[in-house]
Protein backbone atom coordinates (compact mmCIF):
# COMPACT_ATOMS: atom_id res chain seq x y z
CA UNK A 1 0.00 0.00 0.00
CA UNK A 2 1.77 3.13 -1.24
CA UNK A 3 0.96 6.69 -2.11
CA UNK A 4 2.84 9.45 -3.86
CA UNK A 5 0.77 12.29 -2.41
CA UNK A 6 2.53 15.19 -0.73
CA UNK A 7 1.40 15.95 2.81
CA UNK A 8 1.83 18.82 5.24
CA UNK A 9 1.28 17.83 8.87
CA UNK A 10 0.29 20.77 11.05
CA UNK A 11 0.67 20.57 14.83
CA UNK A 12 -0.69 23.53 16.75
CA UNK A 13 1.20 24.16 19.98
CA UNK A 14 0.30 26.14 23.08
CA UNK A 15 2.47 25.55 26.17
CA UNK A 16 3.14 22.04 24.88
CA UNK A 17 6.75 21.49 25.92
CA UNK A 18 5.83 18.34 27.88
CA UNK A 19 3.66 16.96 25.06
CA UNK A 20 5.73 17.61 21.95
CA UNK A 21 8.52 15.03 22.47
CA UNK A 22 6.15 12.04 22.29
CA UNK A 23 4.14 13.56 19.48
CA UNK A 24 6.98 14.58 17.18
CA UNK A 25 9.06 11.46 17.76
CA UNK A 26 6.11 9.26 16.81
CA UNK A 27 5.37 11.36 13.72
CA UNK A 28 8.93 10.99 12.45
CA UNK A 29 8.69 7.23 13.01
CA UNK A 30 5.78 7.05 10.56
CA UNK A 31 6.25 4.71 7.62
CA UNK A 32 5.04 7.26 5.07
CA UNK A 33 7.81 8.19 2.59
CA UNK A 34 10.00 10.80 4.29
CA UNK A 35 10.36 12.90 1.17
CA UNK A 36 6.59 13.28 0.83
CA UNK A 37 5.66 14.89 4.11
CA UNK A 38 6.62 18.05 5.90
CA UNK A 39 5.93 18.76 9.57
CA UNK A 40 4.90 22.23 10.67
CA UNK A 41 4.61 23.31 14.31
CA UNK A 42 2.66 26.53 14.82
CA UNK A 43 3.27 27.92 18.28
CA UNK A 44 0.60 30.23 19.69
CA UNK A 45 2.79 32.38 21.91
CA UNK A 46 3.76 29.65 24.41
CA UNK A 47 5.49 30.69 27.62
CA UNK A 48 7.08 27.30 28.39
CA UNK A 49 9.94 27.18 25.84
CA UNK A 50 7.97 24.98 23.42
CA UNK A 51 9.31 26.85 20.41
CA UNK A 52 12.89 26.69 21.63
CA UNK A 53 12.61 22.96 22.21
CA UNK A 54 11.32 22.32 18.67
CA UNK A 55 13.99 24.56 17.16
CA UNK A 56 16.78 22.74 18.97
CA UNK A 57 15.55 19.13 19.01
CA UNK A 58 13.73 18.96 15.64
CA UNK A 59 15.48 21.30 13.19
CA UNK A 60 13.73 19.57 10.29
CA UNK A 61 10.39 20.98 11.50
CA UNK A 62 9.09 24.20 9.98
CA UNK A 63 8.40 26.35 13.04
CA UNK A 64 6.03 29.31 13.05
CA UNK A 65 5.94 31.41 16.24
CA UNK A 66 2.93 33.69 16.67
CA UNK A 67 3.18 36.75 18.88
CA UNK A 68 -0.19 36.01 20.46
CA UNK A 69 -2.56 33.05 20.82
CA UNK A 70 -4.61 33.29 17.63
CA UNK A 71 -6.61 30.13 18.34
CA UNK A 72 -7.07 26.73 16.72
CA UNK A 73 -8.81 28.04 13.62
CA UNK A 74 -6.47 30.84 12.58
CA UNK A 75 -3.45 28.71 13.49
CA UNK A 76 -4.52 25.85 11.26
CA UNK A 77 -5.37 28.31 8.50
CA UNK A 78 -1.71 29.34 8.62
CA UNK A 79 -0.92 25.67 8.12
CA UNK A 80 -3.12 25.58 5.04
CA UNK A 81 -1.20 28.41 3.37
CA UNK A 82 2.08 26.65 4.14
CA UNK A 83 0.69 23.43 2.65
CA UNK A 84 -0.31 25.43 -0.40
CA UNK A 85 3.20 26.85 -0.62
CA UNK A 86 4.63 23.32 -0.37
CA UNK A 87 2.23 22.21 -3.13
CA UNK A 88 0.87 19.54 -0.83
CA UNK A 89 -2.08 17.36 -1.79
CA UNK A 90 -3.19 16.96 1.83
CA UNK A 91 -3.33 19.06 4.95
CA UNK A 92 -3.10 16.81 8.02
CA UNK A 93 -4.20 18.19 11.38
CA UNK A 94 -2.72 16.62 14.49
CA UNK A 95 -3.13 17.57 18.14
CA UNK A 96 0.03 18.24 20.11
CA UNK A 97 -1.04 15.74 22.82
CA UNK A 98 -1.12 12.70 20.53
CA UNK A 99 1.09 9.70 19.75
CA UNK A 100 0.67 8.13 16.33
CA UNK A 101 1.16 4.54 15.21
CA UNK A 102 3.60 4.02 12.36
CA UNK A 103 1.00 3.46 9.63
CA UNK A 104 -1.50 6.15 10.67
CA UNK A 105 -0.69 8.52 7.82
CA UNK A 106 -0.34 5.88 5.14
CA UNK A 107 -3.75 4.44 6.05
CA UNK A 108 -5.52 7.80 5.96
CA UNK A 109 -4.04 8.89 2.64
CA UNK A 110 -4.69 5.50 1.06
CA UNK A 111 -8.38 5.65 2.02
CA UNK A 112 -8.74 9.26 0.89
CA UNK A 113 -7.22 8.37 -2.47
CA UNK A 114 -9.63 5.45 -2.96
CA UNK A 115 -12.52 7.75 -3.97
CA UNK A 116 -12.55 11.25 -5.41
CA UNK A 117 -15.62 12.08 -3.31
CA UNK A 118 -13.79 11.55 0.00
CA UNK A 119 -12.60 14.90 1.37
CA UNK A 120 -11.56 14.04 4.93
CA UNK A 121 -10.33 10.89 6.65
CA UNK A 122 -10.07 10.66 10.44
CA UNK A 123 -7.85 8.28 12.35
CA UNK A 124 -9.31 6.21 15.19
CA UNK A 125 -8.47 8.10 18.37
CA UNK A 126 -7.77 5.98 21.44
CA UNK A 127 -7.23 7.36 24.92
CA UNK A 128 -3.77 7.50 26.44
CA UNK A 129 -2.70 5.92 28.73
CA UNK A 130 -6.02 3.98 28.71
CA UNK A 131 -5.21 2.53 25.30
CA UNK A 132 -8.03 0.00 25.34
CA UNK A 133 -10.64 2.80 25.43
CA UNK A 134 -11.89 4.91 22.52
CA UNK A 135 -11.60 8.66 22.46
CA UNK A 136 -13.28 9.21 19.09
CA UNK A 137 -14.61 6.72 16.54
CA UNK A 138 -15.63 9.64 14.37
CA UNK A 139 -17.74 12.50 15.69
CA UNK A 140 -21.52 12.91 15.83
CA UNK A 141 -23.68 15.95 15.07
CA UNK A 142 -26.86 16.62 17.00
CA UNK A 143 -29.44 18.34 14.79
CA UNK A 144 -29.36 21.32 17.21
CA UNK A 145 -25.66 21.84 16.55
CA UNK A 146 -23.94 19.93 19.34
CA UNK A 147 -20.91 17.87 18.37
CA UNK A 148 -19.35 15.05 20.37
CA UNK A 149 -17.09 11.99 20.07
CA UNK A 150 -18.72 8.72 19.03
CA UNK A 151 -18.12 5.68 21.27
CA UNK A 152 -16.28 7.77 23.86
CA UNK A 153 -14.72 5.55 26.56
CA UNK A 154 -16.11 2.38 24.99
CA UNK A 155 -13.84 -0.64 24.73
CA UNK A 156 -11.79 -0.68 21.55
CA UNK A 157 -12.82 -3.55 19.30
CA UNK A 158 -9.92 -4.56 17.08
CA UNK A 159 -12.35 -6.51 14.91
CA UNK A 160 -13.65 -3.20 13.53
CA UNK A 161 -11.32 -2.89 10.55
CA UNK A 162 -13.65 -1.63 7.81
CA UNK A 163 -13.66 2.10 7.04
CA UNK A 164 -16.97 3.80 7.82
CA UNK A 165 -18.61 7.07 6.87
CA UNK A 166 -18.95 9.50 9.78
CA UNK A 167 -20.84 12.73 10.42
CA UNK A 168 -17.67 14.76 10.80
CA UNK A 169 -14.01 14.25 11.57
CA UNK A 170 -12.20 15.32 14.72
CA UNK A 171 -9.55 17.96 14.11
CA UNK A 172 -7.35 15.98 16.50
CA UNK A 173 -6.09 13.64 13.76
CA UNK A 174 -7.38 13.88 10.21
CA UNK A 175 -6.24 14.24 6.61
CA UNK A 176 -8.01 16.82 4.42
CA UNK A 177 -7.74 17.11 0.65
CA UNK A 178 -6.37 20.49 -0.34
CA UNK A 179 -8.55 20.43 -3.46
CA UNK A 180 -11.66 20.17 -1.26
CA UNK A 181 -10.52 23.01 1.01
CA UNK A 182 -10.09 25.26 -2.01
CA UNK A 183 -13.80 24.76 -2.76
CA UNK A 184 -15.23 24.97 0.75
CA UNK A 185 -12.97 27.58 2.31
CA UNK A 186 -10.92 27.41 5.48
CA UNK A 187 -11.75 27.45 9.18
CA UNK A 188 -13.64 30.46 10.46
CA UNK A 189 -10.93 32.19 12.50
CA UNK A 190 -13.54 34.13 14.49
CA UNK A 191 -14.65 30.86 16.12
CA UNK A 192 -11.21 30.69 17.80
CA UNK A 193 -11.73 27.15 19.17
CA UNK A 194 -14.36 24.36 19.40
CA UNK A 195 -16.87 23.26 16.74
CA UNK A 196 -14.58 24.45 13.96
CA UNK A 197 -14.13 20.86 12.75
CA UNK A 198 -17.92 20.35 12.88
CA UNK A 199 -18.41 23.48 10.79
CA UNK A 200 -15.82 22.34 8.24
CA UNK A 201 -17.36 18.86 8.05
CA UNK A 202 -20.83 20.31 7.47
CA UNK A 203 -19.55 22.54 4.68
CA UNK A 204 -17.77 19.58 3.10
CA UNK A 205 -21.12 17.78 2.99
CA UNK A 206 -22.81 20.86 1.52
CA UNK A 207 -20.25 20.69 -1.28
CA UNK A 208 -21.07 17.02 -1.92
CA UNK A 209 -18.07 15.39 -0.26
CA UNK A 210 -18.00 12.44 2.14
CA UNK A 211 -16.07 12.01 5.40
CA UNK A 212 -14.57 8.71 6.50
CA UNK A 213 -12.87 7.01 9.43
CA UNK A 214 -10.25 4.26 9.08
CA UNK A 215 -10.15 2.05 12.21
CA UNK A 216 -6.68 0.84 11.22
CA UNK A 217 -5.22 4.35 11.33
CA UNK A 218 -4.59 4.62 15.06
CA UNK A 219 -3.66 7.68 17.09
CA UNK A 220 -3.47 7.84 20.89
CA UNK A 221 -4.79 10.98 22.53
CA UNK A 222 -3.84 12.25 25.99
CA UNK A 223 -7.35 13.63 26.31
CA UNK A 224 -8.36 15.57 29.41
CA UNK A 225 -11.94 16.85 29.70
CA UNK A 226 -12.52 19.87 31.92
CA UNK A 227 -15.64 21.94 32.53
CA UNK A 228 -13.97 25.33 32.26
CA UNK A 229 -16.21 28.35 31.75
CA UNK A 230 -14.34 29.51 28.66
CA UNK A 231 -14.99 26.12 27.03
CA UNK A 232 -18.73 26.41 27.62
CA UNK A 233 -18.61 29.91 26.14
CA UNK A 234 -16.94 28.87 22.90
CA UNK A 235 -18.86 25.61 22.46
CA UNK A 236 -22.26 27.22 23.00
CA UNK A 237 -21.54 30.34 20.95
CA UNK A 238 -19.99 28.43 18.07
CA UNK A 239 -22.89 25.96 17.99
CA UNK A 240 -25.15 28.86 17.04
CA UNK A 241 -22.70 30.08 14.40
CA UNK A 242 -22.73 26.65 12.76
CA UNK A 243 -26.54 26.43 12.77
CA UNK A 244 -27.09 29.93 11.41
CA UNK A 245 -24.55 29.51 8.61
CA UNK A 246 -25.26 26.02 7.30
CA UNK A 247 -28.96 25.14 7.51
CA UNK A 248 -31.45 26.36 4.93
CA UNK A 249 -33.79 29.01 6.32
CA UNK A 250 -36.79 26.67 6.11
CA UNK A 251 -34.96 24.05 8.19
CA UNK A 252 -33.99 26.66 10.77
CA UNK A 253 -37.66 27.58 11.14
CA UNK A 254 -38.63 23.93 11.58
CA UNK A 255 -36.09 23.32 14.36
CA UNK A 256 -37.03 26.51 16.19
CA UNK A 257 -39.38 24.84 18.76
CA UNK A 258 -36.84 22.29 20.10
CA UNK A 259 -34.09 24.89 19.73
CA UNK A 260 -35.91 27.26 22.08
CA UNK A 261 -36.67 24.47 24.56
CA UNK A 262 -33.01 23.42 24.51
CA UNK A 263 -31.95 27.03 24.92
CA UNK A 264 -34.03 27.33 28.07
CA UNK A 265 -32.41 24.16 29.39
CA UNK A 266 -28.93 25.49 28.63
CA UNK A 267 -29.71 28.78 30.39
CA UNK A 268 -30.78 26.87 33.51
CA UNK A 269 -27.68 24.68 33.21
CA UNK A 270 -25.47 27.75 32.89
CA UNK A 271 -27.00 29.31 36.00
CA UNK A 272 -26.54 26.09 37.98
CA UNK A 273 -22.91 25.76 36.87
CA UNK A 274 -22.09 29.46 37.20
CA UNK A 275 -21.39 30.36 33.57
CA UNK A 276 -24.56 32.37 32.85
CA UNK A 277 -22.45 35.48 32.15
CA UNK A 278 -20.52 33.54 29.51
CA UNK A 279 -23.83 32.37 28.01
CA UNK A 280 -25.08 35.96 27.69
CA UNK A 281 -21.69 37.10 26.38
CA UNK A 282 -22.00 34.51 23.64
CA UNK A 283 -25.36 35.88 22.56
CA UNK A 284 -23.90 39.38 22.58
CA UNK A 285 -21.07 38.24 20.32
CA UNK A 286 -23.55 36.67 17.87
CA UNK A 287 -25.55 39.91 17.62
CA UNK A 288 -22.44 42.05 17.14
CA UNK A 289 -21.05 39.74 14.45
CA UNK A 290 -24.23 39.13 12.42
CA UNK A 291 -22.68 40.69 9.28
CA UNK A 292 -19.80 38.20 9.47
CA UNK A 293 -22.21 35.29 10.03
CA UNK A 294 -24.40 36.39 7.12
CA UNK A 295 -21.37 36.65 4.83
CA UNK A 296 -20.18 33.18 5.85
CA UNK A 297 -23.71 31.85 5.36
CA UNK A 298 -23.83 33.18 1.80
CA UNK A 299 -20.47 31.56 1.07
CA UNK A 300 -21.67 28.22 2.48
CA UNK A 301 -24.90 28.27 0.48
CA UNK A 302 -23.02 29.11 -2.73
CA UNK A 303 -21.09 25.85 -2.58
CA UNK A 304 -24.22 23.81 -1.76
CA UNK A 305 -24.74 20.74 -3.96
CA UNK A 306 -26.63 18.67 -1.41
CA UNK A 307 -30.08 19.15 0.14
CA UNK A 308 -30.63 19.45 3.89
CA UNK A 309 -32.68 16.26 3.57
CA UNK A 310 -29.52 14.36 2.65
CA UNK A 311 -27.36 16.03 5.29
CA UNK A 312 -29.63 15.42 8.30
CA UNK A 313 -29.46 11.69 7.56
CA UNK A 314 -26.10 11.83 9.32
CA UNK A 315 -27.45 13.71 12.35
CA UNK A 316 -28.63 12.34 15.68
CA UNK A 317 -31.24 13.43 18.20
CA UNK A 318 -29.34 12.06 21.19
CA UNK A 319 -26.39 13.37 23.13
CA UNK A 320 -24.45 10.32 24.34
CA UNK A 321 -21.34 11.59 25.99
CA UNK A 322 -20.37 10.24 29.39
CA UNK A 323 -18.86 13.48 30.69
CA UNK A 324 -22.24 15.28 30.53
CA UNK A 325 -24.60 12.33 31.03
CA UNK A 326 -27.65 12.69 33.31
CA UNK A 327 -30.96 10.82 33.86
CA UNK A 328 -32.98 13.76 32.49
CA UNK A 329 -30.85 13.88 29.34
CA UNK A 330 -30.91 10.12 28.87
CA UNK A 331 -34.54 9.31 29.63
CA UNK A 332 -36.41 12.51 28.77
CA UNK A 333 -34.52 14.90 26.47
CA UNK A 334 -32.88 12.36 24.15
CA UNK A 335 -36.07 10.33 23.41
CA UNK A 336 -38.09 13.50 22.70
CA UNK A 337 -35.35 14.90 20.46
CA UNK A 338 -35.10 11.60 18.56
CA UNK A 339 -38.85 11.76 17.88
CA UNK A 340 -38.54 15.35 16.67
CA UNK A 341 -35.63 14.45 14.40
CA UNK A 342 -37.64 11.53 12.96
CA UNK A 343 -40.47 13.96 12.14
CA UNK A 344 -37.97 16.41 10.69
CA UNK A 345 -36.59 13.76 8.36
CA UNK A 346 -40.13 13.07 7.15
CA UNK A 347 -40.89 16.75 6.48
CA UNK A 348 -37.66 18.13 5.02
CA UNK A 349 -37.60 17.55 1.26
CA UNK A 350 -35.40 20.53 0.33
Amino acid sequence: MTSHRKVTIVILSYNSRHKLPDCLESVFNSNYPKNLYKVVVIDNDSSDSSAGYVRERFPQVKLIVNRKNIGFDAGNNQGYFLAQKHKSDYLVLLNDDTIVETNWLRRMIYLAESKKKIAIVQAKLLLHPEKSLINSFGNKIHFLGFGYCDKYREENNNRDTTPIEIAYASGGACAIKMSALKKTGLFDDKMFMYHEDLDLGWRMRLAGYSIMLDPLAVVYHKYNYSKAKYKFYYMDRNRWIVLLENYRLATLILILPPLLVMELGIILFSIKNKWFKEKMRGWGWILLHLPHIIRRRREAQKIRKVKDRDIIKFFTGSISYQEIDSPILKFVVNPLMEIYLWILKMIVVW
